[in-house]
């Protein structure tokens, strides 16, 4: 099976520059406006005293409406901003069954796809697989997370119990429902299904689907049928694997789905049965790769994914309560103060070391002043826009070795301590992790690692979310942040 890396762009393209650094200035347009005639000594009529009087009136309404939110006093964390309630259930047939299909209601469309790439790009697959299903206007049935990145022995672990599904479904105004409320996840039953091997058609390397664990723990013994080449994204001599999200979606009507069902068909590996793509639940094997006009868009301040869903894939409450319970005590808050603003790092070494090359890894990787040069810009930006003084910096990190951590101490900065909180003995090998994404993201402003997808969605999280400044660390030489 092919497994990458979590949270990792270069590996597609080594050469790649982010898309986003630096926020840009906004354009301030300076108007010139001409002088006036002289009014001195002319009367002004009573229609132009009236005039004058009414745009007095529309300029103080414009003043209320224009003042901050705050003035209204509204608790909008509070609000009902989506009044409509999507309960999963309304859109299968009953408890989850055996079989799949028994669950599935016959007025209803479906789709879906798995994950094999590490969490962070699992996050994304599953954002992209919600917006097909937008705009093919069908439900979409998510799986569990399957361990990567974390021991291999820890179990699956589901969606709705990491992101907040009701609050997700009310803003994208969708249903969204899970696979173990379709079939039951102690099912022994392995069902038949024809999807789509999109995988084939969008890179030259591998002959066959893109593999998935949770195929096996769904049951699912699936024949595929090979899309068209014309659904890649980018021209056949470009060497990419990103699909276009329409191209796909023209597959979910019955136009499309006629004309290519000649395509290249796998038959089962269990059942040796030769089936079409499903038309109820049209599925397809990973949907990691996709863009709308460019690939990597989920850097693009315009990627429709982040846009219509993923800026409303907000944490699961008992998960953020959790990491904010460890981020407090990283920075010794007293248990009757508030939890005050910090900056949150996220420094990605590990498996980044193999694309240093030759340059030894104290020259390629950003060192901890350079980093340190990043938080001061953020902290510069905060004290300037907001007015607030944030002095809290928590690192989070793959890097292992005690000198670093020395110097990260050394600059004032916190950390979570995984092993003195016992946290993965608490509550599972999945959770450092989900702790490190939630508090990346709860940052008044963030630093983070270029290249890495789990900087992205923490850089955009803080971004939304929080309306909170961000930069990101360039490496690969010494002079490679330089600015």
């Amino acid at each position: 099976m092919d497994r990458r890396s979590d949270e990792f762009l270069l590996a597609e393209s080594p050469t790649r520059e982010a898309a986003y650094d630096d926020p840009e200035s906004p354009f301030i347009p300076t108007f010139r406006t001409k002088p006036m005639a002289s009014v001195k000594g002319r009367k002004r009529p009573l229609r132009t005293i009236c005039i004058v009087l009414a745009a007095v009136s529309l300029l103080s309404f414009g003043v209320v409406l224009l003042k901050p939110l705050s003035y209204l006093d509204i608790d909008f964390e509070k609000a009902d901003v989506y009044p409509t309630t999507f309960n999963s259930q309304s859109y299968v047939q009953g408890p989850p069954t055996q079989r799949f299909r028994d669950n599935l209601r016959n007025d209803t469309k479906y789709i879906t796809s798995w994950i094999s790439a590490g969490w962070t790009n699992d996050v994304m697959t599953y954002g992209n697989l919600i917006y097909l299903a937008l705009i093919t206007e069908r439900i979409p049935i998510i799986a569990k997370f399957i361990p990567s990145h974390v021991d291999n022995s820890a179990p699956p672990f589901a969606f709705g119990e990491v992101f907040d599904v009701p609050r997700l479904s009310q803003a994208i105004k969708s249903p969204i429902i899970e696979w173990h409320e379709v079939k039951d996840s102690e099912s022994e039953v392995l069902d038949d299904l024809g999807c789509w091997s999109l995988w084939e058609s969008v890179q030259k390397t591998q002959s066959h689907p893109r593999g998935s664990f949770s195929l096996n723990w769904l049951k699912l013994d699936v024949s595929w049928t090979r899309t068209p080449d014309w659904v890649k994204l980018t021209p056949p001599g470009v060497t990419d694997s990103h699909a276009s999200f329409w191209s796909l979606a023209t597959l979910g009507f019955p136009e499309a789905r006629a004309n290519n069902l000649q395509s290249t068909n796998y038959p089962s590996p269990q059942h040796q049965v030769s089936l079409p793509p499903d038309d109820q639940l049209l599925c397809f094997d990973y949907l990691y790769y996709m863009g709308a006009q460019n690939a990597w868009e989920w850097e693009s301040d315009y990627g429709p994914t982040w846009r219509f869903v993923g800026q409303h894939m907000r944490w699961n409450a008992s998960l953020e309560s959790l990491a904010n319970e460890h981020a407090r005590r990283a920075m010794n808050v007293p248990v009757n103060e508030p939890t005050p603003p910090y900056i949150s790092i996220h420094i990605r070494h590990g498996d980044f070391r193999n694309y240093c090359n030759d340059v030894p890894l104290d020259q390629c990787f950003a060192s901890l002043p350079v980093i340190a040069r990043r938080v001061a810009e953020v902290q510069e930006e905060l004290r300037a826009q907001k007015g607030i003084e944030v002095t809290q910096v928590i690192m989070t990190s793959d890097e292992r070795d005690p000198e670093w951590w020395s110097g990260v101490r050394a600059l004032g900065w916190t950390w979570v301590d995984y092993t003195a909180e016992r946290t993965e003995e608490i509550y599972g090998k999945w959770y450092p992790v989900f702790i490190d994404a939630v508090i990346q993201s709860n940052g008044a402003g963030f630093v983070g690692t270029h290249g890495s997808t789990m900087t992205t969605l923490a850089r955009r999280r803080v971004e939304s979310w929080h309306d909170g400044p961000t930069r990101v660390v360039k490496w690969g030489s010494p002079s490679a942040d330089d600015h």
